[in-house]
């Protein structure tokens, strides 16, 4: 077989199995995030199969609707802008990796709100599909619902 190089969203789905082994992966990356947001309660809800339907909701800081877009880049996070900063990260990670990869391999829905917005923002994508965004009634914080976990991999699926 010639050398070549990979397609963008085959590659998404490969460097989402590093960051995404199984349900519990999903929700240490999704409680990281909760924390580093400053978050004093954490709810997590796993439904009757954590590959059907996981959610995490928090009432941390919350995200504007102008970094709802760059969150689902790979590499995008507030914490770290230098090589200096690498000496001294003061959270559990950089985000850069865990809602991309999330996004890449299952249904994801965000619902996300600052203290000063007057609204928050709901982001609903499907496996990897462009999102879609609208304006939602809610309190301050965070809350992602995560279903079909897998649903474009289902080799991982298979042997969890």
């Amino acid at each position: 077989m010639p050398i070549r190089v990979l397609p963008r969203d085959l590659t998404e789905k490969i460097a989402a199995g590093e960051v995404v082994e199984r349900p519990a992966s999903v929700v240490k990356e999704l409680v990281e995030n909760a924390l580093d947001a400053q978050a004093t309660s954490v709810l997590i809800v796993v439904g009757k199969d954590a590959v059907d339907h996981l959610e995490v909701v928090d009432d941390g800081t919350g995200m504007c609707a102008e970094e709802i877009p760059l969150a689902f880049e790979r590499h995008a996070t507030s914490k770290i802008a230098s090589y200096e900063d690498l000496t001294r990260i003061a959270s559990l990670g950089f985000r850069g990796e865990a809602l991309p990869s999330i996004a890449a391999v299952a249904d994801l829905e965000i619902e996300t709100k600052t203290e000063e917005a007057p609204m928050g923002i709901r982001v609903q994508m499907k496996a990897g599909s462009k999102p879609v965004q609208r304006e939602v009634g809610m309190p301050r914080g965070t809350r992602i619902v995560v279903r079909n976990l897998f649903r474009t991999t289902p080799a991982r699926r298979k042997f969890l």
